[in-house]
């Protein structure tokens, strides 16, 4: 099953800048990644997806990239890319790298000599007009930009922007700029990398409309696709694709398109379900998800990079989730998501945060875990818009939390000391030693995932239990493996009865806690408040 690797891997998600300062400049860079890529491993995860690397102004986090075939000089160096790979290989860790190619910043040399020159043949890399054009289409951060086109006072017209002003979109129905985008592929492809996490897929596919030899915009994803199965046949395109539900297999193409969706519908409605502490939410989302095709998969995570985008919920769906999770306006972003990290939405409590990822470990689909979150770091809002989320990893309670021997005047952010998400308090160093800590917990539930290949290959069914607040779900493989994944989203201790015949003599492989044996006859499960529990048939366990 080597080439659907991605089917039973557990992703972690870094940005390079935030995670480990190897050379005292105040940023974080590659070399500290390698260095403490022994964390992954121990913790379980199987792939690392590396926000971007490449040289930036770092305007938006470094998505603003001016250069897609080098390193930005304060993260590293092409030799440090392969050494990264290299060990990670060793390690047992494959590699995904961030494709940035809807837009670059107005800094890049493609830029600058579309602007300088309008017979420049970089002038039609961007999309340029006389006048702003009314298409209906509208900025991705409205209450940042008040509109998709700027004007350009040296290029002498406006060109379009879907993000930030300072990202220029590209033009995609230019076949130079397709070629460039294989040749960043090709580039990456040939040191070792496993695959893209591929930015803002939607924008574009709107884009290669305009493509003649197009039947569709995602012929754009047919191509890519097979370009990258022609040069590394085990390399995944993960699509950054946040569109309703019924839309997913537009991007799938029956498994000719991307290989991995990022599946934003479920994870809008596993917040709904925190939020109330009622499992429907997810178990209707589960019910709307279109089955993948046999080489495909979804994604789930809890927190990204970005805002948590509640776009997927109706407007009173969305308001209920940021009642309860941002209450405050400084806590969301754009009038739709939240800016916090998982912890401080779920009050600190490492019960509570344990049993979210509990629910996201065992939802069908590959895991994506953000960087941090499995030992209960926090946020920073006083870093403006999504930049709240991205802070330094804290590793210790030292200066810094571990990060950087730099002066603070020159961390690339400033690493959280005090209160109870500080790294006086939260590190992974301090939970390293602690058996019961929330980092312990993770990493067994990380660790016993990659065992119960039932949730990464096989189907998945609801089980109807009697008890609102339990996600309940059964997962079969056609070797008739069964996994019965139950967590509790309510604080109140619940009973569990199992109406399957078939699940009469089931047992845990793991839970939150120890539960005594059941005396009653027919199979009915305990569960304490936030309480989580996976099992198996006794015949598959004891065989």
């Amino acid at each position: 099953m080597l080439p659907l690797w991605y089917r039973n891997a557990v992703i972690y998600a870094v940005d390079p800048a935030m995670f480990r300062d190897s050379d005292g400049d105040g940023w974080g860079d590659l070399r500290g990644l390698t260095n403490r890529l022994e964390h992954l491993r121990g913790l379980g995860a199987t792939c690392v997806w590396l926000l971007p690397f490449y040289p930036s102004p770092f305007k938006d986090g470094g998505y603003d990239i001016t250069d897609h075939l080098s390193v930005d000089p304060r993260l590293g160096t092409i030799p440090d890319v392969v050494a990264l790979l290299e060990q990670a290989e060793e390690a047992g860790i494959r590699v995904l790298f961030d494709l940035v190619v809807q837009h670059t910043s107005d800094k890049h040399p493609w830029f600058q000599a579309a602007r300088s020159n309008p017979e420049s043949p970089y002038r039609d890399y961007y999309l340029w007009s006389d006048e702003p054009v009314e298409d209906g289409l509208e900025p991705v951060f409205p209450t940042v930009e008040d509109g998709v086109w700027t004007w350009d006072e040296e290029a002498g017209q406006y060109y379009r922007h879907m993000f930030y002003a300072h990202e220029p979109d590209l033009n995609l129905a230019n076949p130079q700029v397709r070629a460039e985008i294989r040749r960043i592929m090709a580039f990456w492809l040939r040191l070792g990398v496993s695959g893209f996490r591929v930015d803002a897929v939607p924008y574009m596919v709107s884009a290669a409309e305009e493509v003649e030899e197009y039947k569709s915009g995602t012929d754009l994803l047919r191509e890519l696709r097979e370009f990258v199965a022609l040069r590394h046949p085990e390399a995944v395109l993960i699509g950054e694709v946040d569109v309703p539900a019924e839309e997913y297999d537009d991007y799938f193409l029956e498994g000719d398109g991307l290989t991995m969706l990022l599946n934003f519908w479920l994870n809008n409605h596993m917040f709904l379900a925190l939020a109330r502490g009622e499992a429907a939410p997810v178990h209707e989302a589960l019910g709307r998800l279109p089955v993948p095709p046999r080489r495909s998969q979804f994604a789930n995570w809890l927190r990204n990079h970005d805002e948590l985008d509640l776009e997927r919920l109706s407007a009173a769906e969305r308001e209920e989730v940021m009642a309860v999770f941002a209450p405050d306006e400084d806590m969301r972003a754009y009038g739709r998501g939240i800016r916090r990290r998982v912890a401080p939405m779920l009050g600190g409590d490492h019960r509570r945060i344990a049993a979210a990822h509990a629910l996201l470990l065992s939802l069908p689909g590959t895991p994506v875990l953000q960087y941090g979150d499995e030992f209960g770091m926090g946020d920073d809002l006083g870093r403006r818009e999504r930049l709240s989320v991205r802070i330094p990893m804290q590793w210790t309670a030292d200066e810094h939390g571990g990060f950087s021997s730099a002066p603070a005047e020159h961390l690339v952010a400033k690493p959280v000391a005090d209160g109870p998400f500080g790294y006086r308090e939260i590190n992974v160093y301090d939970q390293q030693r602690r058996p019961g800590s929330l980092l312990a917990k993770i990493g067994d539930m990380v660790r016993t995932r990659l065992g119960l290949t039932e949730i990464g290959f096989g189907t998945h069914r609801v089980l109807d239990t009697g008890s609102p607040s339990v996600v309940s779900l059964i997962h079969e493989d056609e070797r008739d493996g069964r996994v019965v994944t139950l967590v509790n989203l309510s604080g109140d201790d619940v009973e569990v009865r199992l109406r399957d015949e078939e699940l009469d003599d089931l047992v845990d492989v793991l839970t939150d806690r120890e539960y005594p044996p059941e005396e009653d006859d027919g199979p009915v499960l305990r569960l304490a408040g936030h309480g989580y529990r996976w099992l198996r048939p006794r015949s598959h366990v004891f065989k």
